[in-house]
């Protein structure tokens, strides 16, 4: 088992909790997969505090079939999303929550302000803040920032309801 897919549930205890997060870990956290999966890795988890997130934005992307002809641009609620699950992979991660069964929520999107398109080619760097929770709780508020080669894209507070179904 690489670095990257430790978890702290089945770490040895020179290894530490979990710092990032590569696909296969990420898989094992999200129940996303194509053409929804909008992280590719996650640079840095300090916690359930924040992260770093990041999507390589291509053109074979379906969204932009229609997004626009001739002008492809990220959707806003795509890079919300993707701003999202940054914060899914990082409380995941921290709290060992990698069998597959958890299910995240949206519940509201507060305070979103979009600043410069994204679009294929861009590298989409995503630095989640959590603003309310901890192990246990079921509901969490997170902040996020997109930006693209230091420039702020987007920006949102969100609060999600994390669900663990049956397996």
């Amino acid at each position: 088992m690489t670095k990257d897919a430790t978890v702290q549930d089945n770490a040895a205890p020179d290894q530490g909790p979990v710092t990032e997060a590569d696909i296969q870990l990420i898989q094992r956290i999200l129940p996303h997969r194509y053409p929804f999966l909008l992280v590719d890795r996650v640079l840095r988890i300090d916690g359930i505090r924040s992260a770093q997130g990041i999507k390589n934005v291509t053109m074979n992307e379906p969204h932009f079939q229609g997004h626009f002809p001739g002008e492809p641009i990220m959707p806003g609620v795509t890079i919300i999303e993707a701003m999202a699950q940054t914060a899914a992979v990082m409380v995941g991660a921290s709290l060992g929550l990698t069998g597959g069964n958890l299910l995240i929520y949206f519940m509201s999107i507060d305070n979103a302000k979009f600043r410069r398109k994204v679009v294929p080619g861009d590298r989409l760097v995503m630095d989640v803040t959590t603003l309310r929770g901890k192990p246990g709780a079921r509901v969490w508020r997170f902040r996020g920032v997109a930006s693209v080669e230091g420039e702020l894209a987007a920006e949102a507070e969100f609060m999600a309801m994390l669900d663990m179904k049956a397996v």
